[in-house]
């Protein structure tokens, strides 16, 4: 028990790290060499690691067209989530990032509990609700007294963006459960992340945006392809774990957290101030989020 809680207070501070870097990355690249450059470094890497410590689930995929296609319609899934989550990043901020995650929780919630029976089980206590319901509140709180942006057009655009992404997340989380009962979390990653980042290549490629990595630095290529590890690592291979290991309903409520966790971590490195009524907000999150968490007594 102590490790699953480990893990979530692990993945909480680790995000809210990574939306600040992929937003600041979405600002110096265009989404398709970003993403591309993102998935294939984080992929490949992982890959290496499939490749030797989980050799038999390798084999376990070649013999089994049925999982190659389920690992292909991850891929596709997640080239569409973060197509348009990058791009409402650009028009938005980390902050309105983060806190769009709550959007997904009551779909993926609803969607889970249709397709799974041990996620219809979690539901069925009362503070899941209750704790769900103040969650929500306290995150609308904490963004609508906060992150003002000054272009109101280009923000709601980029919420438009944001919301097809989480929506899209929602119906990527089910697959992940799925195909979860098959292969480790880190041979899902290394697949989605490979297939999704030659998805993204091969756009870059006909569109021809992949000619603009050759006008960045660098060093700022290398950010890139770090940021990608770090958003695999996080973003992808801990929240598939947790989807695995812990369910569906557990990462979309440990998703109302990671606002604050942004918020926290842009007030120390970028000096963004929170206000008292953000304060209020983020309090009223925690609450809500140790409500929804609290296991039904038996």
């Amino acid at each position: 028990m102590n490790n699953e809680y480990s893990i979530r207070v692990a993945y909480i501070i680790l995000m809210g790290f990574g939306f600040p870097i992929m937003r600041f990355m979405s600002m110096n690249f265009e989404t398709l060499n970003n993403n591309a450059v993102r998935f294939l470094s984080g992929g490949i890497l992982f890959l290496i690691i499939s490749l030797f410590k989980f050799k038999y689930e390798l084999k376990k995929i070649l013999k089994n067209p049925f999982l190659i296609l389920k690992l292909l319609i991850l891929a596709i899934l997640m080239t569409g989530n973060m197509y348009f989550f990058i791009n409402g990043l650009k028009r938005t901020s980390a902050l309105a990032g983060s806190i769009f995650g709550i959007l997904a929780m009551p779909l993926a919630i609803f969607m889970a509990g249709i397709f799974y029976k041990d996620e219809r089980a979690r539901i069925k206590n009362i503070s899941f609700y209750l704790g769900s319901i103040l969650a929500i509140i306290g995150s609308l709180i904490f963004v609508i007294y906060g992150n003002k942006n000054g272009n109101s057009k280009d923000f709601f655009y980029g919420a438009i963006f944001l919301g097809t992404g989480i929506f899209i997340q929602s119906i990527q989380n089910l697959i992940v459960k799925n195909v979860g009962k098959h292969l480790h979390a880190i041979v899902i990653s290394a697949f989605t992340a490979c297939l999704s980042g030659l998805i993204y290549f091969t756009l870059a490629m006909n569109t021809g945006k992949i000619i603009e990595l050759q006008e960045v630095s660098k060093g700022l290529l290398i950010g890139l392809s770090l940021s990608g590890i770090y958003g695999m690592i996080t973003g992808m291979l801990m929240a598939f774990y947790i989807v695995q290991k812990q369910g569906v309903v557990v990462f979309n409520i440990l998703q109302l957290i990671i606002p604050l966790s942004t918020a926290i971590v842009g007030y120390i490195i970028l000096n963004e101030k929170i206000n008292p009524i953000q304060g209020i907000g983020g309090l009223i999150v925690v609450i809500g989020c140790l409500f929804a968490l609290k296991k039904k007594k038996i």
